[in-house]
């Protein structure tokens, strides 16, 4: 598989592995069976619980292209929908540990996902998904053509790495958390900090510790309470820890 290096802006670098086209192709059968599910139920609750047919002889052909257009709106915005709500993840991607992101290191936006599934009638639909697959084929990052258009990247998420290289931290259970405000960062966010943390910590550099601070207020509107930078960030990887653990 392709490693996919992002160096993000505190300038440390997060080695990602670029999801395998198999994958891909299996989290789109999950989110096309998920689609499928969705009709199914709506054409069966509609038109054999509800006898909408019987309602619809009378109506012109227009009236009826309406109702079917407004129940296939929510599959036609499924993709668009999804990444936007949770991130660069539809149900299928969540379900293979899939995620979308940037190729320069950014949080991927609604435009990049807007990009991608306008494309995706071109990638996965025309030509059988022949175009897709041969651009995906072709790729280094296993990136489809609206992933070029976007500048995006699907990677995996599944990482066999040990505690120590993860965001988790080991936690007292006497522990008493100081920022409950803290759980408005992402995995992600906690993951960044982390590294950048830790970098800071091997060189001994309190100029990154200070920008790091500085990012966390910015971020979270949490103040620094200990009066050390070093310290804080220690107490605010421990509480995410603390809470995202109890939930």
């Amino acid at each position: 598989m392709t490693q996919l290096s992002i160096t993000t802006t505190q300038n440390v670098t997060i080695n990602f592995t670029a999801a395998s086209l198999g994958v891909r192709i299996l989290a789109l059968l999950a989110d096309l069976l998920i689609l499928f599910a969705y009709l199914t139920f709506i054409y069966w609750l509609l038109y054999s619980v509800l006898d909408l047919d019987e309602l619809m002889l009378d109506w012109d052909y227009w009236s009826v292209a309406a109702v079917n257009a407004v129940i296939l709106l929510p599959a036609m915005f499924y993709t668009l929908t999804m990444e936007s709500i949770f991130e660069g993840q539809t149900f299928g991607k969540r379900l293979l540990k899939l995620k979308v992101v940037k190729i320069e290191g950014y949080q991927a936006d609604f435009g990049d996902y807007l990009i991608r599934w306008l494309l995706r009638t071109i990638d996965l639909f025309f030509l059988f998904g022949l175009i897709g697959l041969i651009t995906a084929l072709v790729t280094k990052n296993t990136q489809r053509l609206g992933d070029l258009a976007a500048g995006t990247a699907v990677i995996t998420l599944k990482n066999n790495i040990s505690i120590d290289h993860t965001i988790l931290r080991e936690i007292d259970a006497r522990y008493v958390p100081t920022y409950p405000t803290v759980i408005q960062l992402t995995d992600n966010d906690i993951r960044i900090i982390r590294e950048t943390y830790d970098v800071a910590v091997k060189d001994r550099d309190y100029n990154i510790f200070a920008k790091l601070r500085a990012k966390i207020e910015e971020v979270t509107g949490i103040r620094n309470q200990s009066g050390n930078d070093e310290t804080f960030i220690g107490i605010i990887l421990m509480d995410y820890n603390y809470y995202t653990q109890k939930m």
